[in-house]
């Protein structure tokens, strides 16, 4: 059995309860080393087989789910934040299906998510937008032709950027060509949840600025788990409703209109 789990952004508390028991059971965990806290190495049993994927290709990743089976041991395939954002987890769970091994899924704590509470924000407010964009830049991975930054910035939702720190210029460029206004507010989170978590506040123009404060960043790791954040929603001076949910004359199925 290969169980998939979300180790969270970088705090080794922001595990799923659920996640710390797999990976306590576990007899082998494969993590993903360059982005997932080894400090969560710490709940494994002391006879448990680790090994760092950082090391590792696909074909190798897949000989231990293998062997795994052969010897009725069970696997936690620890993975950064939530699997299913950016996890190159499809191509490992078509491989265990066709070989017949079973798998499941523990979801975890997003970087997303703990992005919006190092900035201390809410990315949807009522009037202001009502959808958040998670993508990235194309680099040497292409998106799809309808998936562009400039196509996407039609919608003047918030927007999260993955995997695109090198990239910020482009980012800059095809979201202002995409009809983002160039003081349209923005934000850099450096390895949200981790101890050493730093929050640049900027706008649209001026993000490449902001991997530049710091060349540090780019020798230590840092640049490739800082996220991009983009919109109005994450502005204090925006104006925005309030929420009609607890509006005390929006009548629900729970609560009846106030007199």
């Amino acid at each position: 059995m290969v169980h998939f789990v979300g180790a969270g952004p970088g705090d080794p508390e922001l595990i799923t309860v659920k996640g710390l028991r797999l990976l306590k059971e576990a007899d082998i965990v494969i993590f993903a080393g360059s982005l997932v806290n080894a400090e969560l190495l710490k709940n494994c049993r002391s006879d448990a087989e680790i090994y760092d994927s950082k090391d590792m290709n696909l074909q190798e990743v897949l000989k231990v789910f293998l062997d795994a089976e052969n010897a009725g041991k069970n696997v936690v395939r620890l993975h950064t934040g939530d699997p299913s954002l950016y996890g190159a987890i499809r191509e490992q769970m078509d491989w265990l299906r066709e070989k017949g091994i079973e798998y499941d899924i523990c979801p975890g704590v997003s970087s997303f998510s703990g992005a919006a509470a190092a900035l201390r924000k809410e990315y949807t407010l009522p009037g202001v937008t009502q959808t958040v964009i998670i993508t990235r830049a194309e680099g040497r991975t292409l998106v799809p032709e309808k998936e562009k930054l400039r196509s996407l910035a039609a919608h003047q939702a918030t927007m999260v950027l993955f995997l695109s720190a090198t990239l910020s210029e482009k980012v800059r460029d095809e979201l202002i060509a995409g009809g983002y206004a160039e003081d349209t507010p923005a934000a850099v989170v450096f390895r949200a949840t981790w101890p050493d978590e730093e929050v640049v506040w900027t706008t649209l123009d001026e993000i490449p600025k902001a991997f530049q404060r710091d060349e540090a960043r780019r020798a230590d790791g840092n640049m490739k788990q800082a996220l991009i954040i983009i919109g109005r929603a994450i502005d204090d001076k925006t104006v925005y409703e309030y929420s009609k949910l607890y509006d005390r004359n929006f009548v629900t199925c729970y609560r009846g209109k106030e007199s």
